[in-house]
């Protein structure tokens, strides 16, 4: 049976904390994409989450909260790693921390680690699901591990349709891209995936921010396998001329089959990445991406296009 797909209200957010204290899935809008959120102290659910995703239970999850109380809670954060929550809390950065002895978010959620990552989403409808719900939600975002990630209600319904317990639609993904995760334990900050916060941002507040090697195998927080993010059809990067029957996703001043941004805009591109290649995915075999520059979003935009073109 399909989920129902709601407009969020009052009435439709209480339902929705209702089904996540009786451990359903519940798949809710945040300003990078939609997530499939469950409670983080119910492990049966956080299960159920892995099973509906098919995702690794070695790749931990994160732990989505209402405020700041709630936050150190959960974690053990220090005056650097708070000046960063206070900085860009609610917003698009998720930092990892040691857990705090008064943590609720079950072991599974966390893959056994002794840390957490842990994000106040900006989004007004998960913020008061959240505020309803009154405790953590583990809320990956809401398709297939590995696949494309879902910025609209619609490609929940598409994605995983039969496997959530209801869709809160609070319209298209404002970023569109997942949060930054910051390892915020050490004595400076270490960069484990860019994401809709630009590096640049966090060096401003903190200085000194790391390039850690990372383990694919064993990763400390979530978007650290090798493929990930990625297309049915065969994807090829920094293209200049696309090839006979490769559908074109231009930037800038080039022409294509879509365009991320006409006039260059790493935010619109940013925004417009996943959305555009479901629609390239959904008509073509073979994909072509025009360069796009490194800096700022340019980063986590080159790292979503290069995981996605690891081969299977």
């Amino acid at each position: 049976m399909s989920a129902e797909t709601l407009t969020p209200s009052t009435e439709t957010i209480a339902r929705a904390a209702d089904m996540l204290r009786a451990g359903k899935l519940v798949a809710m809008p945040t300003e990078t994409v939609y997530g499939l959120a469950a409670n983080a102290a119910d492990a049966d659910a956080v299960a159920r989450i892995y099973a509906a995703k098919g995702r690794p239970q070695f790749n931990p999850l994160i732990a989505h909260i209402a405020d700041l109380e709630m936050a150190q809670r959960e974690g053990v954060f220090s005056d650097d790693a708070l000046t960063l929550a206070e900085t860009f809390w609610p917003g698009p950065l998720t930092l990892v921390v040691s857990v705090a002895p008064s943590g609720t978010v079950c072991d599974l959620a966390r893959s056994g680690l002794d840390s957490i990552a842990i994000r106040m989403p900006a989004h007004p409808v998960a913020q008061a699901l959240l505020a309803e719900f009154g405790a953590p939600l583990v809320a990956p975002s809401a398709n297939p591990s590995g696949q494309i990630s879902p910025t609209q209600a619609s490609h929940v319904a598409q994605d995983m349709a039969t496997k959530v317990d209801l869709i809160l639609d609070g319209g298209a993904s404002a970023a569109g891209l997942e949060s930054t995760i910051i390892d915020a334990r050490g004595a400076a900050p270490a960069l484990l995936r860019p994401g809709s916060l630009a590096k640049e941002a966090i060096e401003a507040v903190w200085p000194g921010l790391q390039r850690p090697d990372l383990n694919p195998d064993a990763p400390q927080s979530p978007g650290q396998l090798l493929r990930h993010y990625a297309p049915n059809a065969k994807l090829r990067l920094n293209v200049e001329i696309p090839e006979t029957g490769e559908a074109y996703l231009a930037f800038g001043a080039r022409n294509g089959t879509l365009n991320l941004s006409p006039s260059g805009d790493l935010t619109e591109a940013a925004a417009n990445l996943f959305s555009m290649l479901r629609q390239l995915d959904a008509a073509h075999k073979r994909i072509a991406v025009a360069p796009i520059p490194q800096e700022g979003l340019g980063e986590a935009i080159n790292d979503r296009l290069t995981r996605a073109a690891k081969p299977a």
